[in-house]
C-alpha cells in the first residue's frame, strides 16, 4: 500500500459524520487529569483521550476523539474522531485529524499545523502510513500494524500461488523484463483510478456514484495485492540468482525470500514507505500491461 493508493481509498471514503465521537462518550476514555503529568506517548486505541494535564510527548487516538484542555508538548493524531481544543489548551506540535474535524474554542494555542481530513478512511491509513501522521517509527503501533500487514502479505502469497501460479509467474516475468516501463504504467493506472474517483465524486449522484467508486477501488486493491505477490517473486528469484547461486528455487520459496526482504525494508524510517511504493507501482503496472499473467489485451477491437 502506498501514498497514492491511499489517496484514492480517502476520495472513495464515505463521510464518517455518522461515525464519530463526541469526547466524554465513549466507554473508560483515558484521562490525564488536572495536574497530573506524562513523560511517555499516550495512545488510545477504541476510545477517547482527554487531556487536563500536561502530556510531554505525542497524544494518539484511533477510533476515538480528544479532548485537551490542559498542555501537549508533541503532536496529537487522531484517526476516527474529532480533536476538541478548549480555551486553555496549548499545544506544542502539530494537531493531525483524520476522519474527523478540529474544534478549537477562542484562546486555544497549537504551535504547529492543524490539518483535519473529514473523509479520510482513519483504518487503512493507520495501517500503512502511521509513521508520516506524527506517530514514531518505533512506536508499537506502528511495528504492530506492520507485523500484521506482513503476515496478511504471507497469507496471500500462499493463497494466490495455490491458486493462480502459472499467471503470476507470467506476471513476474514481465517485471524482471521491463520493471521501469511497469513502474510507469502502473502511476498511471494509478492517476487514472485518482481521476475516475474525482469525477466520480464530483458528478455522479450517490445511488449511481457510489457502486461505481466502489467498483474503482476493488479495481485498484485487486491490481495492489496481485501486482505486489508478482513483485515478492520477481525480487525473491533474482536475490537467489544474483547471490545465493540458487537457480531453481521454488516458485514460492522465492516469493517468500522477497517478502522476507521487503519486509525488513518497510521497517526502515522513510525508506521503507518509498521502496513499498516504488514496488506498489510496478506491481499494479505488470498486473496491467499483462492483464493478470494472462498476456492478452485487455479489449478486442473488431
Amino acid at each position: 500500500m502506498n501514498a497514492l493508493l491511499v489517496g484514492l481509498l480517502l476520495l472513495a471514503s464515505p463521510a464518517p459524520s455518522a461515525g464519530v465521537r463526541e469526547p466524554g462518550t465513549g466507554e473508560a476514555a483515558l484521562r490525564l487529569e488536572k495536574g497530573s503529568i506524562a513523560r511517555n506517548q499516550l495512545v488510545a486505541v477504541g476510545k477517547d483521550v482527554i487531556i487536563a494535564g500536561e502530556a510531554l510527548g505525542d497524544v494518539a487516538a484511533l477510533e476515538g476523539s480528544a479532548e485537551v484542555t490542559g498542555r501537549v508538548e508533541g503532536d496529537i493524531v487522531v484517526l476516527g474522531g474529532d480533536v476538541h481544543l478548549g480555551s486553555e489548551a496549548r499545544i506544542g506540535g502539530d494537531v493531525f485529524v483524520l476522519g474527523g474535524m478540529v474544534h478549537a474554542e477562542p484562546g486555544a494555542r497549537v504551535a504547529g499545523r492543524m490539518v483535519s481530513y473529514p473523509t479520510a478512511s482513519s483504518a487503512m491509513v493507520t495501517l500503512v502510513e502511521g509513521p508520516t501522521l506524527g506517530l514514531g517509527f518505533t512506536s508499537p503501533l506502528v511495528v504492530g500494524a506492520k507485523l500484521a500487514l506482513l503476515a496478511a502479505w504471507a497469507a496471500l502469497l500462499l493463497m494466490l500461488f495455490a491458486a493462480s501460479g502459472r499467471q503470476l509467474l507470467e506476471t513476474a516475468d514481465g517485471i524482471r523484463r521491463e520493471p521501469f516501463r511497469s513502474f510507469v504504467t502502473g502511476l498511471t493506472g494509478v492517476l487514472a483510478l485518482v481521476l475516475t474517483a474525482l469525477f466520480f465524486s464530483a458528478f455522479t449522484g450517490g445511488l449511481v456514484g457510489v457502486p461505481l467508486l466502489v467498483l474503482v477501488v476493488l479495481l485498484g486493491l485487486i491490481l495492489k495485492l496481485w501486482g505486489m505477490v508478482a513483485v515478492f517473486y520477481a525480487l525473491g528469484d533474482w536475490l537467489a540468482r544474483r547471490f545465493l547461486r540458487r537457480r531453481h528455487l521454488r516458485p514460492l520459496n522465492a516469493a517468500t525470500l522477497g517478502l522476507l526482504v521487503l519486509g525488513i525494508v518497510k521497517f526502515l524510517p522513510w525508506v521503507g514507505v518509498w521502496v513499498w511504493t516504488a514496488a506498489t507501482l510496478i506491481g499494479i503496472g505488470a498486473a496491467l500491461s499483462t492483464k493478470f499473467g494472462r498476456q492478452e489485451p485487455w479489449f478486442e477491437l473488431a
